[in-house]
């Protein structure tokens, strides 16, 4: 799942919010905000912009 999602945000190209994510990958958007809350813990993911999240790499 956290691959899913680490996809989706580098397909769209440009910092997301996870609603936008949840609708690509056809999820819940809780569930995705739970996996990117994890994601940015791990240092995988960053927030260039409140409620927006990238790809760290």
């Amino acid at each position: 799942m956290e691959e899913k999602v680490l996809d989706a945000m580098k397909k769209a190209g440009k910092p997301v919010r996870p609603g936008k994510v949840a609708k690509m990958i056809g999820e819940e958007s809780k569930e995705v905000s739970k996996i990117i809350s994890e994601l940015k813990k791990k240092g995988m993911v960053i927030s260039p912009k409140r409620c927006y999240y990238a790809p760290s790499d």
